[in-house]
């Protein structure tokens, strides 16, 4: 990452691709580069920070804490991701804490050069709003799994949402490691009822762990709600 510029960050950025080569250039003077350790906070439930976060590598969870430290993990965020518009277009706390699962390195890009670029730029701020409303559909769907499915089916969905696609055949790879008390923080569920429902799965053939760690997910068939 030290060999790159700031402007050659920013034209990797989706957020920022149909930027011109002015503005572009404008954005790098004002963006930082930032290297966050595993397990260090990049943002904190109910504090505002005046800053956006793009991700450039590394990987870093989305988490909620409620009064009694029981931790619900909402999303992955991967390279491309951005944390913090919320907290900037409201002016609010922020709703959860971002954590860095691994080393993360990332552009942080001040709230005022953030208003400015959307303003200069209408497909900047389509771009806020189509990953807006992205993570408002995902919230959605799962609320309806947390109201409507058993722990079978939430697993099975964080399984298949989890994995990529094989083009060879009909097998989703989960490549980063998961661990189970992970998927109990995605499902609403304590971490045996997850070992024993993975079990059931590595049982019936739904899933397969392989020695270098990864987890096939065979097929998508019907799980018990």
């Amino acid at each position: 990452m030290s060999m790159l510029t700031n402007l050659d960050l920013i034209r990797r950025v989706p957020l920022f691709a149909m930027l011109t080569p002015a503005q572009a250039e404008s954005l790098a003077d004002a963006v930082d580069k930032r290297r966050f350790k595993r397990g260090e906070l990049i943002v904190e439930q109910g504090k505002k920070c005046d800053a956006l976060y793009i991700i450039l590598a590394g990987r870093a969870r989305v988490v909620v804490t409620d009064r009694r430290a029981r931790e619900v993990i909402l999303a992955t965020l991967q390279p491309g991701d951005y944390i913090g518009e919320m907290s900037l277009i409201d002016q609010a706390p922020h709703s959860a804490s971002v954590e860095a699962e691994i080393q993360t390195d990332a552009l942080v890009l001040g709230g005022h050069d953030f208003a400015r670029c959307l303003l200069e730029n209408h497909s900047t701020a389509a771009a806020v709003m189509r990953g807006l409303v992205g993570r408002l559909r995902s919230a959605d769907r799962k609320i309806e799994s947390l109201a409507l499915m058993g722990v079978y089916g939430r697993v099975a969905n964080v399984l298949l949402d989890s994995g990529v696609p094989n083009p060879d055949n009909n097998i989703r790879v989960i490549r980063d490691k998961i661990s189970r008390q992970d998927i109990a923080k995605m499902v609403g569920a304590s971490r045996e009822m997850v070992s024993r429902v993975m079990k059931d799965f590595e049982e019936q053939g739904f899933i397969e762990t392989k020695e270098d760690g990864a987890i096939w997910v065979k097929e998508r068939r019907k799980v018990p709600r």
